[in-house]
């Protein structure tokens, strides 16, 4: 893993931090820092070893997406997810589908993400609107989706949706892989986030999308299976490696300042000041703090422990408070340098305050620990 990292970080210094200040100003997907990862295969992260892939898990995406992230949120977030698409592709692949996705994911040849969201749902992920009809050897997908970080970018997006039967369970939906440029998909606009602006989220329509039943993955009746041993920790995870990330680049910047200020009728340094350092101390314990739970959560789900669930459903919403809290705080010690328009700073503060309101939401969350402490079923809403 060691070597993965010292890959991850060149490539976060020499790529993504000069393409990030690119992005957050104009809007783009991160092409050359997604190259990056594809020409060393850490687009294989998570694909099983037997496929060519590095065969890591949780923790891996975790220590990935958070030094990604601590470079340029966005790029965190757009491996996260590719991770996310790739892990859901795997739980339970056919040997088709490990030829034509994971062997070429793992060769650096292919991209995927998640396509979950919608409309008209909300944080409430797990209930598609999305159809999907079975006919012979196809399937017919009619739906929108939104928030599709790298969006039109992507090579395949894993889509869930709901068939299309009548009197069916809502929470019997499928996950379906659906290929770049296939007829009738329709991009929306560019994403004009307040920040995260690299990530390239773009709502999706997609009107008579015709796939080969291969391309489904799982077998009927496993959805919910999916939604909690695959995508809900996967998809928390890179969330809550990415937003620790913009912490730590956040304390960073509050440490560097208080170090490298002085006081021009004094001479002293801000750092002499003992308030100062009480605050900057009360940070690092927060961003520490944060590191250890979100590791940890990431450790149980990689051994199955039976404890992890509620470890993972918390480890984004630490993350979440963790990065919007250290950002401000940082941005209050930098004073009015670090409240420049486009600073360091500016652009961190924006991008951690996305962290709460990307689903399943900060409330959701916490509502769902207290039902598994509780011992009720977690989508009982």
């Amino acid at each position: 893993m060691e070597g993965i990292l010292e890959k991850v970080s060149r490539i976060a210094r020499e790529v993504v931090m000069q393409e990030g200040e690119l992005a957050d100003r104009n809007g783009v997907w991160l092409s050359q820092t997604m190259q990056a990862l594809k020409e060393e295969k850490i687009t294989g992260l998570v694909v099983p070893k037997e496929h060519g892939g590095l065969g890591l898990g949780l923790l891996a995406m975790v220590k990935t997406s958070e030094q990604l992230g601590k470079a340029y949120s966005s790029a965190g977030l757009c491996f996260g997810m590719h991770c996310v698409g790739t892990a859901v592709i795997a739980a339970k692949a056919t040997k088709w589908q490990k030829a034509n996705y994971l062997e070429p994911i793992a060769k650096g040849e292919h991209i995927t993400t998640l396509a979950l969201s919608e409309p008209g749902t909300g944080a409430h992920f797990y209930f598609p609107q999305t159809t999907l009809s079975l006919k012979d050897d196809s399937a017919l997908i009619n739906g929108a989706k939104t928030f599709v970080t790298n969006g039109f970018h992507a090579d395949s997006y894993v889509v869930s949706t709901a068939t299309a039967e009548k009197n069916t369970n809502q929470e019997q939906f499928s996950c379906v892989i659906v290929d770049k440029g296939t007829a009738g998909m329709e991009w929306g606009k560019e994403w004009e986030g307040m920040g995260m602006r690299g990530n390239s989220s773009r709502p999706l329509s997609l009107h008579n999308v015709l796939v080969n039943s291969k391309n489904i993955l799982g077998e009927k009746g496993d959805q919910l299976w999916y939604v909690f041993n695959v995508v809900a920790p996967y998809f928390l995870m890179a969330m809550a490696g990415t937003y620790l990330g913009v912490a730590d680049a956040a304390f960073q910047e509050a440490r560097n300042s208080v170090k490298n200020r002085n006081y021009s009728h004094s001479g002293t340094s801000l750092a002499h000041v003992q308030l100062i350092q009480h605050r900057l101390g009360g940070l690092w314990h927060k961003l520490e703090s944060t590191r250890s739970m979100i590791y940890n959560a990431a450790a149980l789900g990689d051994m199955g422990d039976e404890r992890a669930l509620q470890h993972i459903l918390s480890a984004k919403i630490v993350a979440a408070e963790a990065a919007v809290n250290i950002a401000n705080e940082a941005m209050t010690l930098a004073g009015g340098i670090g409240y420049q328009n486009n600073s360091r700073l500016a652009m961190l503060l924006r991008d951690a305050r996305a962290a709460h309101v990307m689903a399943p939401t900060t409330d959701i969350l916490q509502t769902w620990i207290g039902r598994i402490l509780l011992d009720q079923p977690i989508l009982s809403d």
